[in-house]
This record gives C-alpha cells, structure tokens and sequence, in this order.
C-alpha cells in the first residue's frame, strides 16, 4: 500500500475582455491570418484594470472547491504557480488563502514560469506523499497582460491572462500503475539558456522589465525536451504513448503542440487543446487545459493524462496522472 495524490476536482476562470487577433492590427503590423499561421491562437483574455493574479486565482480555486464538495477549510495546502504575483511580497497564495477562508493550512508560490504548473503539481504530490498534506490545492494563474512590450509583435499577440486549479486529496493505493492520482514526475532545469525567454527587469533591478523572447530556438528546444521528458515520465512507472488517454500540454504554440505529439506518437485526437481560445496562459494554461477537457467530457475517471511543459529558466517537466 501506498498514499497517492487524487484528482478530486477542476476549476478555471479567464477575464471578461476577450482580445480577438483582429485588435491587433490597429496598433502593429500584423493580422489575423500572420498570428493565427504562426501560432494557433485566434483570441485571448486580457484582466481588467484592478484585476490581480490572486483574483483570477481565488474564481478558480473556488470552482475547483465547488466541483470536489469542499469549502476553504477542508485545504491542508495551496501551491500557486505564478510570474506575475500581486506583490513581490507576500505570495498570492496566501492572498487566496484569506479569499477562501482557509486560517489553518499554509500557503506558498512557485515560479518556473510556464512550466509552473508541473513544478506546482510535483510539489504538491510530494506534500501529500510525504504525509504532510491530505488536501492541496493546486493553481496556475497569470496576467501577462502586465508585463507585455505592445511593439513587439512577435511576443505580444502570444500571451494571455487566465487561473486554473486543481484539487489533490490523499488515498490509499496498492502502488502500481493502474492506481488512480499522480503517479510520476520528471523535472528540469537548465540555466544556460536563461537568455531564451525572460523578462528584462526583477526586484533588485528596481525595473518591473517586459518579457523578452527568441521565439525559434525556444521552439527548438520545447519539441525536444517536451518529448523528452514525457517519454521519462511514463517509463518511470512502465508506461508508454501507447498507454495514454490524454495529453494535456502547454498550451503555447499549435505548431510546438502538433510537434511534440508527433515525436511521442501521439495522435492530435488524443490532445487536448485551447490554444485558439486562452494564448499562451504560462502557468495557468495546463490547468485550464484540465478544467476544459473535463468540463467539455473529453477527460473522464480512470483515464491517464500525461501533462508536459517548458517555460524560462529553461523549466521543463511532465506530471502523469491517472484521472
């Protein structure tokens, strides 16, 4: 017997203003067609003034706590994965803390950019392994909206703002691959290539910076390692693509997506995918993704889930979870 961490329930929440690509063109030498060709995306969801990432994180949490029959204090834990917190101190986690009346767990962020969320979901199975933890709360939220160079076309038509969320309860399992929850992980970093994809300001800059990206050797590398490391994940516990029901990557780049399942041999109709919807949501976009795929019936009980990304650092890593 062994404890596992189980989906219990999924929520998200985008922003009200929905940005079609068509916006775009008023103010940059682009299109439609240009944005769409190149990524996949077709509209994106940009928060209104006032509206924070813990903001976008907390509708989510509580939809995921709706979905699960829990309130705020049935959660032990929150791992929020996020770049663009509300504050440099303290972590929108606890923000969503408070928003959900949760005073006796704790609380805390983790940023690996768009790979947060596997790095979030690592984090948090490891919690509940570990018996330090019997519920987690998992989010991914974002407003890259805030952080956007709009005279850069090649990066600003990509982003999006959006939270998903997830909701983690202990169970006992016989420890095998057909139990149900997460059932392994593979992480990743490299620094060497920090210049791909960053934002050019922090804290001890005193320069709040915008994102910066080499789109084609991001690209390169993504396919790779995307692959890479699901392949890892699923011969962790005697698994192969052939075994999957479903993956649910990060939703970046449609060309990055349709590359990756191609090198794992995985059919497109196996994929889940919103990138036409969301953008490129960074760390809320696997969760999202979760939350769709379940609301739209794609992902049901007993399914296997492979969930894959990359973002800055380089970050990368894959979750493979029995839904």
């Amino acid at each position: 017997m062994m404890r596992r961490a189980v989906v219990k329930g999924v929520g998200h929440y985008l922003p009200e203003r929905v940005v079609p690509n068509a916006e775009f063109e008023k103010s940059l030498d682009t299109s439609d067609e240009w944005i769409k060709a190149r990524s996949g995306i077709e509209r994106r969801h940009f928060a209104a003034e006032g509206q924070t990432t813990s903001d976008l994180a907390t509708h989510a949490a509580k939809a995921a706590l709706a979905m699960a029959g829990m309130d705020g204090s049935d959660i032990d834990a929150i791992v929020l994965a996020t770049s663009t917190a509300d504050m440099t101190f303290p972590s929108a986690a606890t923000m969503v803390q408070h928003n959900i009346g949760n005073t006796s767990g704790y609380a805390f962020d983790v940023q690996a950019v768009c790979a947060g969320f596997v790095y979030a979901l690592s984090n948090a199975n490891a919690l509940i392994v570990s018996g330090q933890a019997e519920r987690v709360l998992v989010i991914g939220a974002e407003t890259f909206s805030r952080i956007m160079d709009w005279t850069d076309r090649s990066t600003c038509v990509l982003f999006g703002d959006g939270a998903g969320a997830l909701i983690l309860e202990a169970e006992d399992a016989r420890g095998d691959n057909s139990d149900r929850g997460i059932l392994s992980t593979d992480l990743n970093s490299d620094g060497r290539y920090k210049d791909l994809l960053y934002v050019d300001g922090g804290v001890s800059t005193q320069n709040t910076g915008m994102l910066r990206m080499e789109g084609k050797e991001i690209f390169r590398h993504a396919v790779e390692k995307l692959a890479q490391t699901a392949d890892k994940a699923l011969a962790k516990i005697g698994l192969g693509a052939d075994d999957v029901n479903w993956v649910v990557p990060h939703q970046a780049n449609i060309r990055i997506i349709q590359s990756t399942a191609k090198k794992l041999g995985v059919g497109m109709d196996r994929v889940v995918v919103t990138v036409q919807d969301h953008g490129n949501t960074s760390a809320a976009s696997i969760p999202l993704a979760l939350s769709v795929g379940v609301a739209n019936g794609q992902i049901k009980q007993g399914d296997l889930v492979v969930t894959e990304a990359i973002g800055g650092g380089l970050a990368w890593g894959a979750v493979v979870i029995r839904w």
